[in-house]
């Protein structure tokens, strides 16, 4: 008889202590309010993630994975020493910004240090067959990160250091990067830009975060040509948009490159309600794309997947999309119900659910005519 399939959780309560403060205008000027704001990037969208995990028992279904703190050498894989410097000196201060728009508190250098671990010790899990799959909720994110700077509230690349790791501790030739995140994820690009062995793709809202990234027409250089995938999409573009997108590109790409492991950025900010995008998925929309990746790495890697945090800043509903993916990776029991949409009937009944908006569709044939020169899709 086959074992049960088995999924981690990296999780740990100094994820909830990264401080990003107040939210600034130009990263450096306080909003002239007599009320403070705070920061789109809260601790209460992890904390919230796995309380609603707990509540539905999702959370006691998995096996706990216990994050490690990500030394320089794991580090500077990707990033330089001076980067590495320049955070520890503002850990070590009251905190400040580690490049564009990525703040830190005291101390924050060993919560990003655990983030980038986390995600590590999710691949390590994966690659080890200790379990099949596995979820890393963590903070701070990591897909802006550069080489140099911290940047867009990402302080370390955790998705390209946990990739570097597959590769050089486990030897894996062949990682794929899926970044659903409805920002750009320019760092994790730039760190492959020039390398095969990472097939990067990217679907996100057209030129939102960072400017002049991300466009259609950026498909690596050199040998890596090709391997970078980027598909930009009109706002509303909503879960009939991705569902296209997954079938007609993400997933025959995935398919021909066959990865030995993937690598989900999953950034919950594509959702209805997020205040930083205008995307429209839902619960469901979510559970399509992890559904589908599941697949994927069941057909080609023995089901080596590991998700880790990305971002999504709908205080009350990207908690839920993160809880739907994790009770997606677990699956259902015999008399479990997915989460409701907190969203109500008009999560399956919106026009961005159901319906492939002409400006969505022109998108996906132009991503269509670049990538077939590379791919047979």
């Amino acid at each position: 008889m086959p074992r049960e399939r088995l999924v981690g959780l990296v999780f740990d309560d100094r994820y909830l202590t990264h401080n990003t403060g107040l939210d600034l205008i130009g990263d450096r000027f306080p909003y002239p309010f007599a009320e403070p704001i705070a920061h789109p990037s809260s601790p209460a969208l992890v904390g919230r993630a796995k309380h609603l995990m707990d509540l539905y028992g999702i959370a006691e279904r998995m096996q706990r994975i216990d994050p490690i703190i990500a030394s320089d050498e794991q580090l500077t894989v990707y990033h330089t020493p001076e980067h590495l410097t320049r955070v520890a000196e503002i850990a070590q201060s009251d905190g400040g910004d580690t490049g564009a728009g990525a703040p830190i508190g005291r101390g924050g250098d060993r919560v990003a240090r655990l983030a980038a671990g986390g995600t590590i010790a999710a691949v390590d899990a994966v690659m080890t067959s200790a379990v099949d799959a596995a979820y890393a909720l963590v903070r701070p994110p990591g897909h802006h990160a550069m080489a140099d700077e911290g940047m867009g509230f990402c302080v370390f690349n955790n998705a390209v250091i946990a990739a570097r790791q597959a590769q050089r501790t486990h030897g894996a030739q062949r990682v794929l990067i899926l970044d659903w995140d409805v920002h750009h994820g320019n760092g994790t690009q730039a760190a492959f830009w020039a390398d095969p062995s990472v097939l990067f793709i990217s679907v996100h809202q057209d030129d939102l975060y960072p400017s002049g990234w991300g466009a259609v027409d950026q498909v690596g250089i050199g040998e890596g040509e090709g391997f970078t995938v980027n598909i930009p999409l009109p706002a509303g573009t909503g879960n009939r948009g991705y569902a296209e997108v997954f079938r007609t590109i993400i997933v025959p790409i995935a398919r021909q490159f066959d990865p030995e492991l993937i690598i989900v950025s999953a950034g919950q900010d594509a959702s209805v309600y997020d205040p930083l995008a205008r995307m429209s998925l839902t619960l469901a929309g979510y559970r399509t794309m992890t559904e589908a990746m599941m697949a994927v790495a069941t057909e080609c890697c023995e089901g080596r997947l590991a998700i880790t945090q990305e971002g999504g800043y709908a205080a009350h509903y990207a908690p839920y999309c993160s809880a739907t993916i994790a009770q997606t990776l677990v699956g259902l029991l015999p008399d479990e119900e997915p989460i409701v949409d907190p969203y109500g009937e008009r999560a399956e009944t919106q026009p961005a659910s159901v319906e492939l908006s002409l400006d969505a569709a022109r998108a996906i044939e132009r991503v269509l005519a670049i990538q077939q020169r590379y791919w047979a899709i």
